[in-house]
């Protein structure tokens, strides 16, 4: 994942300085030489790095934090403060037309991600907003693009507008956006062509499309891993197309992350979306605040609940907190609940989230395995029969043996998550008490005032 390494040796020159009671200017000046050094390695712009440590450094060597009883703490969250004014303060919406059709302009080189990334967007419009995307292939030039966006398409069952054999773009995005109109179609995310290296003939091209289709927005798709190649290109399309906000593609990427820390003071375009994996889910509204947290190893929780709240159905969960409280949980909702933890990503991602959780930790999940281990749960409680999974005390040697075999595990496997299940059914009874159950609706008020 992007900004490891960063967030690593950021921990580190904290460390140094946690272990200090008073902190001298001498403490504060080695301090941010390591810090440059540190985004230096993460591909940061220069301009960009020396500013940030100017910033930081007039004001870390205040009376306040150098008197302070914490100062390392309050020197970290000085670091933080200004992470996240470099990317932006605050999380920055999409705009939308007034009078729809909107018209969403997706722009970048080639081998950024740009399709994929009109895909994701066209997922995460429908999924939260529950509006009908049209996504248009205004890629003429690489064999592939029109084929890849209408599987792309197929997969989130999201129209694709294309018109066979014609070879003028600009024409393609206009008559696209009449056909919205007339379909009801909301936004029109339009797949333009990119190229391996910024050229005119591809700005006059884009120029064209835009006087066509005068877009609400103009995202431009930046590959994280291309460093500070980053901020020239979007230099570039932003002089010539006046750009409206970024997509970092490849952000789960064996990347220094510079991108995201140099793009928006460079040209004062914020950051509106992150791709963070593979699947067509993995789009996340950019927050400078969550990732300022994520690059800093105070986590992002926030993110998590986020993620929890898209995966897991309301209805469901207060039908498992009847179950809890009635005893009355079984294998079968114990399958459910696997399955939608699923949905929030990988042991690692998840784990990334969580505060306090450092590469060292990282390193030592055994993610393969912890994997695999949940694939055999699963298998084993489906190989189970209704009655099975809803009375496990039925479960008898001869049975037990069936299911191992069905399930391609050993015997040993079911009885161990026959007892891990026990276990965990005994740990809810204790929650299930009437003293418990005020505590819990005590605390739910107490959440509802925040």
């Amino acid at each position: 994942m992007a900004f490891e390494n960063l967030g690593e040796k950021l921990s580190d020159v904290f460390k140094k300085l946690k272990g200090k009671g008073k902190l001298t200017e001498k403490d504060i000046k080695e301090a941010m030489r390591e810090v440059k050094l540190a985004l230096l390695e993460a591909d940061v712009n220069f301009k960009v790095v020396k500013n940030f440590i100017s910033r930081v450094s007039e004001k870390a060597v205040g009376q306040e934090i150098l008197e302070s009883l914490t100062p390392a703490q309050q020197l970290i969250k000085v670091v933080r403060d200004e992470l996240v004014e470099l990317m932006g303060s605050e999380n920055e919406r999409l705009e939308f037309s007034k009078s729809p059709p909107s018209v969403f302009m997706m722009c970048g080189l080639q081998g950024a991600g740009k399709t994929t990334a009109c895909g994701k967007l066209a997922l995460h419009i429908r999924k939260t907003m529950g509006k009908r995307p049209l996504m248009v292939a205004c890629d003429i030039y690489r064999p592939a693009a029109i084929k890849q966006l209408q599987v792309l398409g197929a997969q989130i069952d999201i129209p694709v507008y294309t018109i066979d054999g014609e070879k003028d773009p600009a024409l393609i995005a206009k008559k696209a956006v009449e056909h919205a109109k007339i379909h009801g179609n909301d936004p029109v995310i339009l797949d333009t062509a990119g190229r391996l290296h910024i050229d005119e003939v591809l700005m006059e091209e884009l120029v064209r499309i835009k006087e066509a289709t005068t877009p609400d927005e103009i995202l431009l798709v930046i590959d994280a891993m291309i460093g500070q190649d980053a901020v020239n290109v979007a230099q570039h399309f932003d002089s010539n197309l006046d750009i409206s906000g970024i997509i970092l593609s490849k952000l789960d990427g064996d990347t220094r992350g510079g991108a995201a820390l140099s793009v928006k003071e460079v040209t004062g375009k914020s950051i509106k979306f992150a791709s963070v994996g593979e699947k067509l889910s993995d789009l996340e509204p950019f927050y400078p605040d969550r990732m300022a947290g994520r690059i800093l190893g105070m986590g992002d929780v926030m993110t998590l609940i986020d993620k929890a709240q898209d995966a897991i159905d309301e209805k469901e969960a207060k039908e498992l907190e009847e179950k809890i409280k009635k005893q009355t949980f079984d294998l079968e909702d114990f399958l459910n609940q696997l399955q939608q933890i699923k949905k929030l990503g990988s042991i690692t991602q998840i784990m990334k989230m969580l505060p306090g959780v450092d590469k060292k930790m990282l390193d030592a999940v055994d993610e393969q395995g912890s994997e695999k281990k949940l694939v055999h749960i699963e298998a084993i409680i489906k190989s189970m029969t209704p009655q099975e999974r809803q009375k496990p005390q039925l479960i008898g040697a001869s049975r037990k043996v069936r299911i191992a075999k069905g399930s391609g595990t050993r015997v040993q496997d079911v009885n161990d998550l026959l007892k891990q299940f026990e276990s965990m059914k005994q740990m809810m009874k204790q929650f299930s008490g009437p003293k418990q159950q005020r505590m819990m609706k005590r605390m739910k008020k107490m959440s509802g005032k925040f």
